[in-house]
């Protein structure tokens, strides 16, 4: 899988492959990470890659001329190529969409700055955008880190052990179940005591029923879609 990350600042993204399990997945070639920047693909005279609203308003955008220029880069390279932008407006990114994405060739990551992206550009290149919650940061940077590294984790290798895939939180809409490790009590607050008996049936069973109580008290939300007769086939 290759991941393109389309940014004014790519010296904040690239540290983050730096460490841990995504720097091994680049190591091992699992992923591949390059980097475009519309500051090197600008026709202004004075290197500039944003401008002020048409139509008056506070802030500068980005222009669409450096941003399209950039993209167009990518799509002579690439066929495959799959355009993701990062809007506060856009649907939230889902656990489903980390999993379908995982099985794309190449990903493009572009990244907004100042006021926003010049509109006709998420017009003509966008395949899909997405926002990570109803908040505004100063760029689109970290989302387009937590997207990657989402997808990421979904690519087979990348996690080492394929079974820290199974029983996460958001499969069937569900919270994980609490963990726990050893000592049994900490600070006086002991394990459930069902974890340690090794009966693996109950266990499950346990952790099932622990999932729909989380998911009940912290996203209610998700609790009213879930087909709990499903659920029970699945046991």
């Amino acid at each position: 899988m290759r991941f393109s990350f389309v940014t004014l600042f790519p010296e904040l993204v690239e540290p983050y492959f730096s460490a841990s399990i995504l720097f091994r997945a680049k190591k091992q070639n699992l992923i591949e990470i390059d980097f475009y920047n519309p500051k090197d693909f600008t026709k202004d005279k004075h290197k500039k890659v944003d401008r002020y609203q048409t139509g008056g308003g506070a802030g500068q955008v980005m222009s669409a001329q450096p941003l399209g220029d950039a993209i167009k880069e990518i799509k002579k390279k690439s066929k495959n190529a799959y355009f993701v932008f990062m809007l506060p407006c856009a649907k939230p990114f889902k656990q489903n969409d980390a999993k379908r994405l995982s099985k794309k060739e190449h990903i493009v990551l572009v990244s907004g700055r100042y006021e926003g992206i010049d509109e006709r550009v998420v017009e003509k290149y966008a395949d899909e955008v997405f926002s990570i919650g109803d908040f505004i940061l100063t760029g689109g940077e970290l989302p387009s880190l937590c997207i990657c590294d989402a997808i990421s984790r979904n690519i087979p290798g990348v996690l080492g052990n394929e079974k820290s895939l199974e029983g996460e939180s958001y499969e069937d809409l569900l919270l994980e179940a609490p963990t726990f490790t050893k000592p049994p009590i900490y600070e006086t607050i002991p394990i459930i005591k069902e974890y340690l008996k090794g009966d693996h049936g109950k266990i499950r069973s346990l952790k099932r029923e622990l999932s729909l109580k989380k998911t009940k008290y912290f996203r209610p939300d998700l609790y009213e879609k879930i087909n709990i007769k499903d659920l029970e086939g699945k046991k």
